[in-house]
């Protein structure tokens, strides 16, 4: 298995291969067994953090025919059956960057209540959250909102779009670009990702204060 010793431009020029096919056969010897080494690394600290056993599941993209994929990821999860219901933490990478997130996506039947309580700890999940890091509405898209802009008005705007909208998503981490000389080096790449679960534990502390039957 390839263990994660960093990332390189090759690993980020995966995503330029034209086909299905190619670029799936490139993003499982190469990508996906580096993400599947952080994660495993990653798990007994998000575990101890979160109070709850986390299970790792890569990302298979079984469901494309056509398009092939423009990111991948491997996730965290308190099920060994599956995460997208589940808030999970996950870190990934799209042609541009290296992504490591909490989120709550389309799927999870706590979407509604886990927004009231957003809002109801506006100020502290605004104060607690790094000024550097960013958000995103779709974790399908690369791009992401500022902490800044959240604190400027953006949290009432996403917030309440993930409380009503049906397909909305909510996540919140750190971006690398794929030029940041971080990436290259494999400690201080799993120290960021480590401090990074550690800066976002508390927004998944929140999901526990709802309840779905």
């Amino acid at each position: 298995m390839t263990t994660f010793n960093g990332f390189t431009q090759a690993d980020f020029d995966v995503f330029t291969i034209d086909g299905l096919d190619e670029r799936m056969t490139e993003l499982k010897s190469r990508i996906s067994p580096k993400l599947q080494d952080i994660a495993e690394r990653l798990e007994p600290t998000v575990s101890s953090l979160a109070g709850d056993q986390m299970y790792v599941h890569v990302a298979k993209h079984a469901r494309r025919k056509t398009n092939p994929p423009n990111d991948t990821w491997a996730a965290l999860a308190s099920n060994n059956r599956g995460y997208k219901k589940l808030p999970h933490f996950q870190v990934g990478m799209w042609e541009s960057h290296v992504f490591i997130w909490f989120a709550v996506i389309y799927e999870s039947p706590i979407k509604t209540d886990f927004a009231k309580q957003l809002k109801a700890n506006k100020q502290d999940v605004l104060s607690q959250i790094p000024d550097h890091f960013v958000w995103s509405k779709d974790h399908m898209k690369p791009d992401t909102i500022s902490h800044e802009d959240m604190k400027n008005g953006q949290f009432d705007e996403l917030v309440d779009r993930l409380e009503t909208v049906k397909k909305a998503e909510i996540l919140c981490g750190q971006t690398f670009d794929r030029d940041d000389e971080r990436l290259q080096d494999e400690d201080q790449m799993m120290a960021l990702f480590e401090d990074t679960v550690k800066k976002l534990m508390p927004l998944y502390d929140l999901t526990k204060q709802v309840h779905v039957e």
